[in-house]
């Protein structure tokens, strides 16, 4: 089970706090009210240790799950039982690591546990958010409206990411293949230019001798070049798996030209989206902001979401807290006023989910137009350097030829 760490009050006053083993937040609240202390702080603990058996284990595809989703949600409408549907579908489904956790799970279920304790010993497969939701409708006898509203979200989730993908697609082949020309002009073009020159023991022009002495640096230090690529890639992960290197990078992309805003929406989408989804479906809303910081997967907004759950924990508005956040648009906060004010929260957060999403939309289909200008200059550049190295010498001799 996750381990939280928990801040509280006992009821002569004293501050406690310590570390608890719980399902969720919602069950560490409940073991410290059992014991007479109120709650100030609860948020999880992160492992430190690099979990190596998951990063070498398969994962299972969005679409898999989705799959998985929409059928429960057909199964559980129709009313068979919640062990035979699962158990059916350990068989069916096409991932054998989806396959292998629901065969544990119809196990855990046959032990008694509940479906949501029995998803969350999977956390690689299905999401704080997932289980939060699944644990909802369980206790609210709707599990089927709870994955319902779980393949919607995945669905759009998916949506999302196919269309991101597919703008980035022509960009990235262009750079790929900008690389690979690079390389082989260097190890096996430039060489024999070389050899040419070598012969005529001219003189040559400046472009030329920084052509030359870059193709030997390749042929000859390549080893140490690979070897160097190799550790900075290495360096970022490691960089990355720290919690300050995750915040600065994931800062840095938002911030980043054309492609931040991008992300920034796609995310501020996602968080809307999900916010929603878990206030209809009864979560509170502390413990909602917390599930969805996780479904964000930036750092950076993580913490900003994390401190909205603060804020409304010290008695602040929804509204107020995302002021403080400056994550969101002068339109979108309004709509969280509006929403706060008429009780339909949840209708205007996916107002504002479907704003994002058209912003977004919009820029990917603009995004090709806007990066074809700078491919373009870069390999305009790349050409008109090699012709430059290659050219001048040749037109130089054949000017002291004709002489």
């Amino acid at each position: 089970m996750p381990l939280f760490h928990y801040r509280g009050r006992e009821a002569s006053g004293a501050q406690v706090e310590g570390q608890i083993d719980a399902a969720n937040e919602a069950a560490v609240a409940d073991q410290l009210m059992r014991k007479t202390i109120v709650p100030v702080l609860i948020e999880p603990v992160r492992a430190k240790a690099i979990d190596w058996q998951a990063l070498l284990r398969p994962r299972v595809k969005m679409a898999d799950l989705q799959m998985f989703t929409r059928q429960m949600l057909s199964l559980t409408r129709s009313g068979i039982p919640l062990l035979r549907a699962i158990s059916g579908l350990s068989d069916s489904t096409h991932s054998k690591t989806l396959s292998r956790a629901l065969k544990e799970v119809v196990t855990q279920l046959t032990a008694g546990h509940s479906l949501s304790s029995a998803l969350n010993q999977h956390p690689h497969i299905f999401s704080e958010l997932y289980v939060a939701m699944v644990h909802v409708g369980e206790n609210t006898g709707q599990l089927d409206q709870a994955f319902e509203r779980l393949a919607i979200h995945l669905e759009t989730e998916q949506d999302t990411r196919r269309r991101i993908k597919s703008a980035l697609r022509y960009p990235i082949f262009v750079v790929l293949f900008i690389v690979l020309a690079m390389v082989i002009l260097n190890i096996m073009v430039i060489p024999k230019f070389a050899q040419m020159f070598a012969k005529f023991n001219a003189e040559l022009p400046l472009p030329t001798r920084i052509l030359l002495e870059t193709s030997q640096f390749f042929v000859h230090y390549w080893p140490m070049l690979l070897f160097g690529f190799l550790s900075a890639v290495i360096g970022f992960k490691l960089y990355l798996n720290s919690d300050n290197g995750r915040l600065q990078f994931d800062r840095f992309k938002l911030k980043m030209p054309i492609a931040g805003t991008i992300l920034e929406r796609a995310s501020l989408s996602r968080f809307s989206r999900s916010l929603a989804m878990m206030l209809r479906g009864g979560v509170p809303v502390n413990q909602s902001l917390s599930l969805v910081a996780d479904a964000v997967d930036n750092r950076f907004m993580h913490d900003r979401i994390v401190e909205m759950r603060r804020g409304i924990e010290g008695g602040e508005t929804i509204t107020r807290t995302a002021i403080n956040s400056n994550l969101f648009t002068p339109l979108v906060l309004q709509m969280l006023s509006v929403g706060e004010e008429t009780g339909r929260i949840d209708e205007l957060l996916d107002d504002a989910a479907e704003y994002y999403e058209r912003e977004v939309d919009y820029d990917l289909k603009t995004l090709t137009a806007r990066i074809e200008p700078i491919l373009l200059t870069v390999v305009a550049a790349m050409v008109a350097v090699l012709a430059l190295g290659i050219y001048l010498p040749m037109w130089d001799m054949f000017n002291a030829y004709k002489g």
